[in-house]
């Protein structure tokens, strides 16, 4: 789950906070990172979970109507469609997701006001209207429908922000990256695997670990040269002009280049100018791409940058 993108973000932003603490050492630096990755894998996990107390809440609901209607002789059926979906049954079952809690001790007990407004909203929405007009449904339109509940209404919620900021400073620039997670898992949910339905690993592989490593480490270590090649491909700019977050991202993105070889230069530049839009000043986005770009261009003429 923990992707490039992801990894590139997270050490951009411990750059930063590295150089605004001057106390801390590479290696403390080092477990930071990998604690916020870590941490970033507790949310993707926690945000499953959120779809399964949903359904334990909306079952609690269904439980109590029957109860009522059955105290006030009402032979009317409740309709139970919503509660006995098989994707979210199946979620509640997974053997991963389970383990989760087991470890982490981590719920959305605390957080039943929250629960019971995403509830609401789902009820009270045009796809769970369709969805329990519908005589019967299959395995795919239970899921179908769980993946367009979380698109539409969990992911444009934004008191869910606020929730997940309250739990954890960690998780305030996650949710992005990790709701594209969420989607991802439940389009490849299959019945047949039952409760042994595999989650999205906390890494791709080894490598991508590696990856991270390595490039906190390069662009910590080798920070004056990589200034240096800033400094020397900035036109009509005084560097100490330069937004801060502008360096350690340009810095970072240095390293990239000049410490893999298999990433295209082009990659490299792309992912970073998002991140000076997202983390940086308006103007940001083009001084990165100029500057970096400018950097790479000087590298490769002086064949100190070789790419496969």
């Amino acid at each position: 789950m923990i992707n490039r993108t992801l990894i590139r973000l997270k050490i951009v932003q411990l750059v930063y906070a590295f150089y605004q603490n001057e106390g801390k050492t590479v290696e403390t630096a080092e477990k930071e990172l990998l604690f916020s990755l870590s941490k970033a894998y507790d949310l993707y996990n926690l945000l499953l979970l959120l779809i399964v107390t949903v359904t334990r809440y909306a079952r609690k609901q269904v439980d109590e109507r029957e109860k009522l209607n059955k105290a006030a002789h009402i032979d009317e059926p409740v309709n139970r469609r919503f509660v006995e979906n098989r994707f979210a049954v199946q979620l509640e079952e997974n053997l991963q997701l389970r383990q989760f809690v087991q470890n982490q001790k981590r719920t959305w007990d605390g957080e039943i006001v929250y629960v019971k407004s995403l509830y609401e909203k789902i009820i009270a929405s045009e796809l769970y209207a369709e969805y329990m007009k519908k005589e019967e449904t299959t395995y795919a339109e239970d899921r179908e429908l769980w993946r367009a509940l979380y698109k539409n209404i969990v992911m444009k919620d934004e008191s869910l922000d606020e929730v997940i900021e309250d739990q954890s400073l960690y998780w305030n620039d996650d949710r992005e990256i990790v709701d594209t997670f969420i989607l991802k898992t439940i389009k490849r949910f299959d019945e047949s695997n039952g409760k042994d339905q595999e989650l999205v690993p906390e890494y791709k592989d080894e490598e991508d670990r590696e990856f991270a490593i390595r490039l906190f480490h390069r662009t910590i270590t080798n920070d004056e040269y990589y200034r240096g090649l800033i400094i020397q491909s900035i036109r009509n700019w005084e560097f100490d002009r330069l937004a801060y977050m502008d360096i350690c991202i340009m810095q970072t993105a240095i390293a990239e280049m000049l410490s893999f070889a298999e990433i295209p230069v082009s990659v490299t530049i792309n992912e970073y100018v998002e991140i000076a839009k997202w983390y940086s000043t308006p103007k940001s986005a083009g001084y990165v791409n100029g500057i970096i770009d400018a950097v790479a261009k000087r590298l490769k003429s002086e064949l100190k940058m070789l790419k496969q």
